[in-house]
């Protein structure tokens, strides 16, 4: 283990410092571009390159998240030896929205995600210098990858995921749920509107989120959103999580058919996402001849939904997991 990664356990104590000195040294040496993607929408990214790299992660956020939340996994893939590549989904952080009202989640079809990702790779990796192409998502980020990944098989050397969105853990029966999206699916005002329970985006306290323990990396992603009202999304819209159901059935259906060498992380504590369609994801890549790292996904026992923006010691766990196994196949 080199001496970057084993700083990972003890950063926690003194974040404050880190955030402010190397951190923010680092985000000013950013590249911040953009591209056309699907329906003339301007998509965004950022990227962290040196002449000395030969490697390259292509980072692929979940729902609502901007790059602008992601330095710190970044400045550590960086230190690893990789150039990082984040990519804005359309409809969030800094990339176009697509409704007036710019905190609602939506997308037109999941499909345009993919092929937004599908532009980036064969405009920033393709072409590049790189000996060896990787890939990490997150969540939402998951699942387009792997849905890239089952038109693209070769795309990369290997891939990660963590807490992968291939089912959305819903507050009812999935019977009920199911009649509700097909109803408001066919009833414009609604469609298009905030999904039951959700609305605009707004702060909510530390000890009632569902996504972390660690409350330095909780407060400093929620300060982002706070500072910069631009990047802000709220709730998702009913068409949204319809396409997101039918996303995951899509995923399951091409798991066969997907032969990357893939690690996936799973958090044991996970309320955001539905464990056991990433099992029924792993277990179908077994059976077809090509499992999954391990055979089915590695459990970060104690984590919530963002494993990645985890307290130290279960972060440093699923970091070293990932570049370990991006090691190997590198």
């Amino acid at each position: 283990m080199n001496q970057h990664r084993e700083g990972w356990l003890t950063r926690e104590k003194a974040f404050a410092a880190f955030a402010t000195g190397p951190l923010l040294d680092f985000w000013h040496s950013r590249e911040e571009r953009a591209f056309t993607g699907v329906e003339n929408l301007t998509i965004r990214y950022v990227r962290f390159t040196s002449p000395q790299h030969k490697r390259v992660i292509l980072l692929v956020p979940g729902r609502i998240e901007s790059y602008v939340k992601y330095p710190e996994l970044a400045y550590d893939l960086f230190h690893c030896g990789f150039d990082v590549i984040i990519i804005d989904h359309r409809g969030q952080g800094r990339s176009d929205r697509l409704l007036d009202d710019s905190h609602r989640g939506h997308v037109v079809d999941f499909t345009h995600y993919v092929e937004d990702l599908e532009t980036l790779y064969l405009k920033e990796i393709v072409g590049g210098h790189y000996q060896q192409r990787f890939a990490l998502a997150h969540s939402m980020g998951g699942a387009i990858l792997t849905l890239f990944l089952a038109r693209q098989p070769q795309a990369f050397h290997a891939v990660a995921l963590a807490a992968p969105m291939f089912g959305i853990a819903l507050p009812l029966p999935d019977w009920m749920a199911h009649r509700i999206l097909d109803w408001a699916e066919k009833r414009p005002a609604l469609r298009e509107g905030y999904a039951l329970g959700t609305g605009r985006w707004r702060p909510h306290p530390f000890g009632i989120n569902r996504l972390t323990h660690s409350h330095e990396r909780y407060r400093r992603s929620l300060r982002f959103y706070a500072d910069d009202p631009a990047i802000r999304v709220g709730g998702p819209t009913y068409h949204w999580v319809r396409e997101g159901i039918h996303a995951g059935r899509n995923i399951i259906s091409k798991a066969a058919t997907i032969t990357t060498p893939m690690l996936m992380l799973q958090a044991s504590d996970d309320r955001v996402v539905d464990n056991r369609s990433q099992d029924l994801f792993c277990a179908t890549m077994a059976s077809a001849g090509h499992p999954c790292d391990g055979g089915k996904p590695r459990i970060i026992q104690g984590a919530r939904h963002e494993i990645l923006f985890e307290e130290d010691r279960m972060r440093a766990e699923a970091l070293n997991a990932v570049v370990d196994f991006f090691d190997r196949h590198g």
